[in-house]
C-alpha cells in the first residue's frame, strides 16, 4: 500500500468522480483508475460503487476513508517536522495591524524573510475587531491590536505600547489653554474619532457610557493622522493616542483626559495555543523574542 494510492483514493472519494480527481491531482485519469484498482486488489474489497453516473463509496470504502486521511495527514506532519528541524520552512504567514503603533513590523518581516525566503508573507491593516476575528478564525497568524484592560478571549499577547489617549485641539481652540479636560466636559462637543470597531473608539465609548452620555462624533476617519489634521483646522476635538498628538506641537494642544483618564494598550496577539501552521508559529516565536528584548 502506497501513500500515492491513498491520496488518489481520498481525491476520488471527495470528488465522486475519477476525471475530476485526476484533474485535481494533475495526473492522467487512467493512472488514477489503475492505482485504485491496485489498492482494491491489495485490500480484497471494492472501495467504490461505479454503477451510477458518479462513483460512491462502498461500505468498505467508507471504513477505509478516515484511516487514509489520517495516514496522509501523518505523512504531511512528518514532512513539516523535518522542514522545521532543518529550517526549510515553506508555506505562508499572514499578519495584521492597526494603523498607528511603534512595532517595527517591516523590520521583523524582513528578518523573517531573509531566513525563510520560501515563505509567502502578507501584511494587512484593519480595525481591531476585524483583526481579532481574523486571529480567532485562523485567517491571521498574528496581529498588533488595541485592547482595554483585558485581552479578547481565545488570544494570547505581549504588550508593546501603553500610552494615554488625549483630547487634541487647535492652538486657538477655547480648550487649548487648559492643562487637561475632564471626560464629562466633552459631553455634547463635536468629537473627531476613529470609527467603531477600533480599539481607541471602544475605549472612548466605554468611558462615555460609564459617565452617562453618548459621544457626539462629528467626524470619523481610519487614519489617526487625518484626525489630527481635522482638529488642527478647528473642526472639533480629536481623540488620539498621545504620541500622534505630540507629533504636531506647533498646531495641536494635547490635553490629558481626566476623571477618568483614558489609556490605550497595543499588544502583539496570536491565537491561544499558537498558529496552526509551522511558518506562523515560527514568526510568532521570533516576534515574541524580539519584543521581549525591546523590539525588532
Amino acid at each position: 500500500m502506497e501513500l500515492r494510492q491513498l491520496a488518489y483514493f481520498v481525491a476520488v472519494a471527495e470528488e465522486r468522480n475519477f476525471t475530476r480527481a485526476a484533474e485535481r491531482l494533475h495526473v492522467a485519469q487512467p493512472g488514477v483508475s489503475a492505482q485504485i484498482r491496485r489498492l482494491e486488489r491489495e485490500l480484497g474489497q471494492e472501495l467504490f460503487d461505479r454503477s451510477g453516473r458518479s462513483v460512491r463509496l462502498t461500505e468498505a470504502g467508507a471504513a477505509v476513508l478516515p484511516h487514509a486521511r489520517t495516514a496522509l495527514a501523518a505523512a504531511a506532519g512528518t514532512r513539516i517536522a523535518v522542514e522545521e528541524l532543518t529550517g526549510l520552512l515553506r508555506g505562508r504567514v499572514a499578519i495584521g495591524s492597526v494603523t498607528a503603533h511603534k512595532v517595527d513590523l517591516p523590520g521583523l518581516l524582513a528578518d523573517f524573510h531573509r531566513d525563510h525566503p520560501a515563505v509567502e508573507i502578507t501584511l494587512s491593516e484593519e480595525t481591531t475587531d476585524e483583526l481579532v476575528d481574523g486571529l480567532r478564525t485562523g485567517r491571521l497568524d498574528a496581529a498588533v491590536i488595541s485592547v482595554g484592560d483585558t485581552v479578547p478571549d481565545g488570544l494570547e499577547s505581549l504588550v508593546v505600547d501603553d500610552q494615554p489617549i488625549v483630547a487634541a485641539v487647535a492652538r486657538d481652540h477655547e480648550l487649548a489653554a487648559h492643562p487637561g479636560v475632564p471626560l464629562d466636559s466633552l459631553r455634547g462637543r463635536a468629537l473627531i474619532s476613529l470609527p467603531s470597531g477600533t480599539g481607541l473608539r471602544a475605549r472612548l465609548d466605554e468611558a462615555c457610557a460609564g459617565a452617562g452620555f453618548t459621544p457626539r462624533i462629528a467626524f470619523e476617519a481610519g487614519d489617526p493622522g487625518v484626525l489630527a489634521e481635522l482638529a488642527a483646522r478647528g473642526l472639533g476635538v480629536a481623540i488620539l493616542p498621545a504620541v500622534v498628538a505630540a507629533a504636531r506641537p506647533e498646531r495641536l494642544a494635547a490635553l490629558p483626559i481626566t476623571r477618568p483618564g483614558l489609556r490605550g494598550r497595543l499588544v502583539f496577539a496570536w491565537r491561544a495555543g499558537g498558529p496552526a501552521g509551522p511558518a506562523g508559529r515560527a514568526l510568532v516565536g521570533r516576534a515574541r523574542e524580539a519584543l521581549r528584548a525591546g523590539g525588532p
